[in-house]
């Protein structure tokens, strides 16, 4: 006789009589296929990680195409309501989206290349500089010898011009990489409205295509709007900035402010970078801490408003970011895929954000609140 889990033998009665269900809930048990579930899923995550990681050449710029694609598809659509063939259009943007990032870039290459190759020069001013702080740092130290600790601080020496080459090769695309993305961004942009119907039509249920086509709609509206809003801050960023190192006396004030704009693509990393930047420049300029530090200091304000009450006061509106989130977000895809993983983790975070809202609703069943 065939005896259910919530039944129990009668002792003492006729063999296999069972009693009624018992109405004590027994504690939650995770079943053998529930267990196999979860370790499937967390090596196919795995799995996809050490793709992505090891075959970065590929994907980062094929990625970068499709997020920079969608962004600016919104673009592509309005010329071609103005008339333009959708694939001219997709060469013209990228070529004037081209011609901006290149002249920031030769905003920033001239001074970069001019400081970089007086580093042993700046970093013997700079030394000298620091020599204010030999007074604080022997306090620091008797106070470790009093209670016991190290000797001493060790000697911190200061970054050799060899560090330059390493890093350049490591933040420039090879020509493949850079060949691969403009091509992908083209034919993305040129393709993309008979993409998305295809991705539509794929589906063969009525109700899974009307949610495919509001996900799509939704992510090419919010990253459109995302690329737009947060441009505009950056050059406002970098034009208060290059105002701020121009009233301050800093040299090649344009250079530090198309600087400060790109680098505040990058959330957290970014600003703090350019504080940096600013008051090294800042020490070496000048020939009093005080004044090194007014321009880095001005910048710190301006990065403060702009983070706590302009970016959220506008973005927030249209997609809130949790503080978490986006840290969790920018670390992982910047050890992943170094600095373009940074400027594609807010992006990649808003497009995970409406996916969860699309797939996982809110009005959906939830555990109940402890």
């Amino acid at each position: 006789m065939r005896v259910l889990p919530t039944e129990r033998l009668i002792s003492g009665n006729y063999e296999g009589a069972p009693l009624p269900d018992s109405h004590v809930e027994l504690p939650p048990v995770i079943r053998r296929t529930e267990f196999v579930a979860f370790a499937l899923a967390g090596l196919f995550l795995i799995a996809v990680v050490a793709v992505l990681y090891v075959a970065r050449a590929f994907f980062l710029p094929v990625v970068m195409a499709v997020v920079a694609g969608t962004m600016l598809s919104p673009a592509a659509s309005f010329l071609e309501r103005r008339h333009v063939p959708r694939a001219l259009g997709a060469v013209l943007i990228v070529i004037a989206v081209t011609t901006v990032v290149a002249f920031v870039v030769a905003l920033i290459a001239v001074p970069a290349m001019e400081w970089s190759s007086r580093l042993p020069e700046l970093g013997a001013q700079l030394k000298e500089k620091m020599h204010v702080f030999d007074r604080p740092l022997a306090l620091w130290k008797e106070l470790q010898t009093m209670v016991g600790g190290s000797e001493g601080l060790p000697s911190l020496p200061l970054p050799k011009a060899e560090w330059v080459q390493p890093t350049l090769e490591f933040l420039s695309p090879t020509f493949a990489e850079f060949l691969l993305f403009f091509a992908t961004l083209i034919l993305f942009i040129a393709s993309w409205r008979d993409l998305r119907r295809a991705l539509i039509m794929n589906f063969g249920d009525r109700d899974a295509r009307l949610r495919t086509l509001r996900i799509l709609n939704e992510i090419e509206v919010h990253l459109g709007n995302y690329l737009l809003t947060v441009t505009l801050i950056n050059v406002g960023v970098g034009i208060a900035t290059g105002i701020i190192c121009a009233v301050t006396g800093m040299p090649n004030p344009a250079g530090l402010g198309a600087l400060a704009a790109a680098l505040n693509f990058i959330p957290i990393i970014g600003p703090i970078a350019m504080f940096v930047i600013l008051v090294v420049v800042g020490l070496v300029a000048f020939p009093t801490i005080g004044g090194g530090l007014m321009a880095g200091l001005a910048f710190g304000g301006i990065t403060f408003l702009e983070g706590h009450f302009v970016t959220p006061t506008i973005i927030g509106r249209r997609l809130s970011l949790n503080a978490l989130a986006v840290f969790i977000a920018l670390a992982f895809w910047t050890w992943l895929w170094g600095p373009m993983g940074a400027f594609l983790s807010s992006p990649l975070l808003i497009v995970g954000l409406i996916l969860k809202e699309h797939l996982l609703p809110e009005n959906s069943p939830q555990l109940p609140q402890a």
